[in-house]
């Protein structure tokens, strides 16, 4: 008989129903309670029926389950937000009515109600609390990394350095998004997706939020003239617009856009002007 795991969804068995809610078979965690607010409307929740649910402690510590779903689960990452503090710690809202705890020892900096986190999700051994931390360094670069150039992955921004910001790598690695990179605007906590730049002699990666490499380059350019054709041959873009402006249109750099309609430009595609593109060849 498998054991429910804690923090995490599990797929578990009706075994009874009562007034106040359903039990669940949680092998050798013995029966967990689904409380009558959680048992789902548009699934089958009558015994010997498995319900997806996510198991963690109630306020007594005992077992409860629920329908919902937090906004991260035990071996994730996430940023989440400053809702209390106590002698305790601090409690992040993770979408569940009970909040997540950040004990003050695992505090990296010191934050106050409102303030948002970067934080992984363990499980503490000791007193199976679902607990978070803001030292994330030694859960991360575990593994060796063995990813390519070019490769797109999904990013977590965590912290700003002098150099960038440090971003997670796929709930892995660390990676850094260096600043010649920011094309548009990043802060602590977005997840975005982006793209492996280079990994370095010295273990480091270094990360873009754009495609990088030739095909890149051609799908822009070839981005570009759909544009071009969509709006009757011309663009309200050219190589004197704003960083903003470009990166509003197509997600790149300025120094991207110029390369991809320069080359279009060289080829006789497109005509450039002082603040729009035209199309040549339609």
């Amino acid at each position: 008989m498998s054991m429910a795991l804690i923090g995490r969804m599990n797929s578990l068995q009706v075994v009874k129903h009562t007034d106040f809610g359903l039990y669940l078979d949680g092998g050798a965690e013995g029966e967990i309670l689904l409380p009558k607010r959680y048992i789902p409307s548009d699934t089958p929740s009558e015994v010997e029926d498995w319900l997806n649910v996510f198991v963690y402690l109630d306020s007594e510590d005992k077992y409860i389950a629920t329908t919902e779903k937090p906004k991260v689960q035990v071996g994730g990452f996430a940023s989440l937000k400053v809702v209390d503090i106590n002698r305790v710690g601090l409690f992040l809202d993770w979408g569940l009515p009970k909040d997540l705890l950040l004990p003050h020892s695992e505090e990296k900096r010191p934050l106050q109600v409102g303030d948002y986190c970067v934080v992984h999700v363990f499980l503490d051994k000791r007193s199976k609390r679902i607990t978070a931390t803001a030292r994330l360094d030694r859960y991360l670069d575990k593994e060796p990394a063995n990813y390519k150039p070019g490769q797109e992955v999904d990013l977590l921004v965590a912290d700003q350095t002098d150099m960038g910001f440090k971003a997670i790598i796929n709930g892995k690695h660390w990676g850094l998004i260096h600043k010649n990179e920011l094309f548009k605007f990043v802060r602590s906590g977005m997840q975005e997706k982006g793209f492996i730049k280079e990994m370095r002699g010295d273990g480091k990666i270094s990360l873009s939020l754009q495609p990088i490499g030739e095909e890149a380059a051609g799908s822009l350019a070839q981005q570009i003239l759909s544009k071009l054709r969509e709006n009757d041959g011309r663009l309200d873009l050219s190589d004197k617009s704003s960083p903003e402006a470009i990166s509003a249109m197509f997600r790149v750099s300025k120094g991207n856009f110029k390369k991809a309609i320069g080359g279009l430009y060289k080829d006789g595609h497109i005509a450039i002007h002082a603040d729009y593109l035209e199309l040549l060849r339609k």
